[in-house]
């Protein structure tokens, strides 16, 4: 089987790698400086296509004859500097992979999406496969760019393609991989003192590579699945990641006045990103929300049994260097 993954420099894309390579031969998809070093050694045995994802002529040509695409390119940002770059990555970016693959000849699409996609409103506190979008002010550019792109995807299935989308929610790597979840554990690390009231979809990075791929060789193709542990509150999420670390927890509530003084100066480390961004209302108005993503459904088909969050955190930081966290 001939699989490729767009997006496999990055840290899903390079779990994703890892989990597939022995199913068949790998290729991949990269900018000229994208950066490897989360492939490690099995950046030599992938078969390299360079190029934009909206280069759609390079598209068709890395699609053809390949029996798996794997579109797990993307970009994460929360920064309203982005909104354009958002729509033209993640809408415009799939909608071009599902055309490529259209005039490659169809096959197997696996869209890696997020449960952000599901939309968020203050009427539904708990979302499985079957929720609806809703416009609302908690809809973020971000979340908005990834339900256009599955509309885009959910297009090629009704054209002939063989489709999966996965939503997982935040998802937990290594400090060393310093992306993704870096900057939550950063906040721990750093000793802040405050947390938000809210909650916390989570799941370790190592369960989601091995759910998506035994859904893969299911083949339950044509349908959606939330990638997700639990949701708990980040007061107890902060505090299990504390006592591993061996830092104290953030014990103060983010209330509502200091969440309104808060928009303008404070600097938060996004959930995906170690990059520090401005935090605004939408932010914090999320942060203090509980909902919650349904997992039922994998269960149901998988029956799967998720690493313990404290283990994920002892994972986390065993043999990381935390000087190299704060300097990327």
């Amino acid at each position: 089987m001939k699989i490729i993954i767009t997006g496999v420099t990055g840290l899903l894309g390079s779990y994703l790698a890892r989990a597939f390579r022995d199913k068949g031969e790998l290729f991949g998809l990269k900018r000229p400086t994208s950066d490897q070093r989360l492939l490690g050694e099995l950046a030599d045995q992938i078969t390299w296509y360079e190029g934009d994802i909206n280069d759609l002529s390079l598209l068709e040509e890395a699609f053809r004859d390949k029996d798996l695409v794997i579109h797990a390119a993307g970009l994460v940002s929360f920064d309203e500097k982005d909104n354009e770059k958002l729509l033209m990555t993640n809408t415009q970016g799939t909608t071009n992979v599902v055309n490529a693959m259209l005039s490659s000849g169809g096959g197997h699409l696996v869209y890696i999406s997020s449960v952000a996609a599901l939309g968020r409103d203050h009427e539904h506190v708990r979302l499985n496969e079957n929720s609806k979008w809703s416009n609302s002010e908690l809809n973020t550019p971000y979340a908005i760019s990834k339900h256009l792109a599955e509309l885009e995807v959910w297009r090629g299935s009704q054209e002939g393609l063989n489709v999966m989308v996965f939503n997982p929610s935040v998802l937990l790597g290594k400090i060393s991989d310093v992306r993704s979840s870096a900057g939550i554990y950063k906040y721990v690390l750093e000793g802040n003192k405050y947390y938000p009231k809210g909650s916390i979809n989570y799941v370790d990075i190592r369960d989601a590579v091995e759910i998506m791929s035994c859904l893969v060789k299911k083949g339950r193709w044509n349908e959606r699945y939330i990638i997700n542990k639990e949701c708990i509150s980040y007061k107890l999420f902060f505090e299990k990641m504390a006592e591993v670390f061996g830092k104290k927890a953030p014990s103060k509530p983010l209330n509502g006045m200091m969440s309104s003084l808060a928009v303008g100066w404070v600097k938060l480390y996004n959930l995906f990103g170690s990059r520090p961004i401005a935090l605004n209302r939408q932010m914090l108005q999320l942060a203090q929300l509980k909902i919650s993503y349904d997992n039922q459904k994998i269960q149901q088909i998988l029956d799967h049994r998720f690493i313990p969050v404290t283990d994920t955190f002892r994972w986390a930081i065993a043999g990381s260097d935390e000087g190299y966290l704060w300097n990327p």
